[in-house]
């Protein structure tokens, strides 16, 4: 059974204990040991003998010991070692007055603490040690649109990226992504129809996010509105990138950039890129069938990662081009694939077949209900008032014939792992997005305007950094194998700064849970021992 802690007023003095809860087998009850933790000073527990002499002086003297104010100090000391590793305060002030900063800064930290609307974050700013020990700002409605809207307008998010760029040597290692955010706001110029990665019904801004793979932080992104194509995107993110002085570097793409349009643009404007292959080609269906007949042969035997793979240079005619990749076969991924399939079409077989149809009700919203996407897999039949289904074969072969088998194409000289490998990794700016869309909650985008929208994007940018940031220290830490960014926050942010009526400020006692965390950033060194 789990401990739990409470307070016992003795003597007009409360204390902390722990509970641990037990079976006794004589009198067949529930029993509890006790086991006493310290006196409760501002809801935690502090042993006389190890704490402080400013706490001892409270608890002896509280006249002079009642807290007025309580501030979150542990995150946002947290978030303001990352902004300083990156240079980014640095930026910042060259950018923006000092004011300016200081509202910049609380409203990134808060994407990443705790979220709120616009109109909450001057209450959450309060409860905060960027309130006590920076200059005094205000957080209203009004205030945040001046300054998203001044951001909006100006050269502040490019100039940041531009220095960026410049002082982290970004040159090679860059991956290239697209996303798409929505919004209910009429008023946002930049928002079009166009297609939704996301499945909503709403105009759109399409963003693009260049991701350095070697520092795992975003250095630069880019709007665009909702109905220009993916390419063109491209295209203007790699004009702006050869504006920062990078000309030398490799877009690795998804699915979703594949067609021979947009390959011999990239291919006519010497574009050094990695993209997997899109089947909806008729000529790529050929080529795949063409390929994969010889593609379990020893020759094309290969390791990645510990696991067998196969890999076979291919050549897909695009024109005037010859488009050089790779097939790759991998027997694991077949195998996962192919039992995760009739798996399913077995589920849906089985429930189909205990259907048994309500009078009025259709057979085939029922049919198309179960069967979802796989659908196709299937004949079907009502009799009277139960459906009769089997499986179709030829669709199922054809399924399981592609089944471990994929295709990356390249521009350049690549081997097959240099190829793989960078794909890949393209795995984290898929993270990047995923951050930037929920845990940021940017999503559905809502600023009134195209200039505050621009504003807003750049605050969210700035959270993504610092988020990409500490959750790349933590990997090297280990840290994020028992903690999530958020856990890390969340932990911290007990560790508070006290105002006392004598006007005094004082620190509340680390944990252990929080010493830990901070040991495993390598962030104790920056603690005084009185901390």
């Amino acid at each position: 059974m789990k401990p739990t802690r409470r307070i016992k007023r003795i003597n007009g003095i409360e204390y902390w204990y722990e509970e641990t809860p037990y079976y006794d087998p004589v009198s067949k009850q529930t029993r509890h040991t006790s086991r006493y933790l310290g006196r409760n000073v501002d809801g935690e527990p502090v042993r006389m003998r190890s704490a402080p002499d400013e706490v001892i002086a409270m608890i002896r003297k509280p006249e002079v010991a009642v807290v007025r104010s309580s501030f979150d100090y542990g995150s946002i000391f947290l978030l303001q070692q990352n902004l300083q590793d990156l240079h980014l305060d640095q930026y910042l002030n060259e950018l923006l007055s000092e004011t300016e900063v200081a509202m910049v800064t609380a409203l990134t930290f808060n994407r990443l603490i705790r979220p709120l609307a616009m109109n909450h974050i001057d209450a959450w700013y309060a409860g905060t040690t960027l309130a006590l020990d920076g200059p005094a700002i205000s957080l209203s409605g009004q205030r945040i649109s001046e300054l998203l809207e001044k951001i909006g307008t100006s050269n502040i998010p490019d100039a940041l990226m531009g220095r960026l760029l410049a002082e982290n040597n970004t040159q090679r290692t860059l991956v290239y992504d697209i996303t798409s955010l929505s919004s209910y706001s009429s008023l946002i110029q930049l928002l079009e129809y166009g297609y939704s990665r996301d499945a909503l019904t709403l105009p759109q801004i399409n963003l693009s996010l260049i991701m350095d793979k070697d520092l795992g932080i975003p250095v630069m992104y880019d709007i665009y509105p909702g109905s220009i194509t993916d390419v063109t995107t491209l295209t203007g993110t790699l004009t702006r990138l050869e504006a920062y002085g990078i000309s030398d570097c490799t877009a690795i793409m998804d699915r979703g950039f594949f067609s021979q349009n947009n390959l011999r643009e990239m291919l006519d404007r010497q574009i050094s890129f990695i993209i997997a292959a899109k089947f909806s080609l008729k000529e790529l269906k050929e080529l795949l069938t063409e390929e994969q007949r010889d593609i379990d042969q020893v020759v094309y035997l290969q390791k990645f990662h510990g696991q067998t793979i196969y890999a076979k240079p291919v050549v897909f005619a695009l024109g005037d081009h010859l488009l050089k990749g790779y097939l790759y076969y991998d027997p694991k991924r077949e195998q996962e694939e192919r039992e995760a399939l009739t798996s399913r079409l077995h589920d849906i077989r089985e429930a189909l077949l205990n259907v048994r149809l309500k009078k009025n009700q259709s057979a085939y919203h029922v049919f198309s209900e179960k069967a979802g996407k796989l659908k196709n897999f299937f004949d079907w039949n009502q009799v009277e008032n139960r459906i009769e289904v089997t499986i179709r074969q030829n669709a199922v072969t054809q399924r399981t014939n592609r089944m471990g088998k994929y295709m990356l194409f390249y521009s350049g000289d690549v081997d097959w792992m240099t190829c793989l490998s960078r794909y890949r990794e393209r795995d984290c700016i898929e993270k990047e997005f995923k951050g930037l869309k929920s845990e940021l909650e940017t999503l559905p985008l809502r600023t009134h305007s195209t200039a505050t929208t621009r504003g807003y994007l750049f605050i969210a940018f700035l959270s993504l950094i610092l988020r990409s940031r500490l959750l790349g220290v933590m990997k090297e830490s280990g840290l994020a194998k028992k903690y999530s960014v958020e856990g890390v926050l969340l932990e911290l942010e007990k560790w508070r700064k006290v105002t006392l009526a004598d006007g005094r400020v004082m620190m509340t006692e680390m944990t252990k849970k929080q010493r830990t965390i901070l040991e495993a950033l390598d962030l104790m060194r920056l603690i005084s021992p009185g901390d």
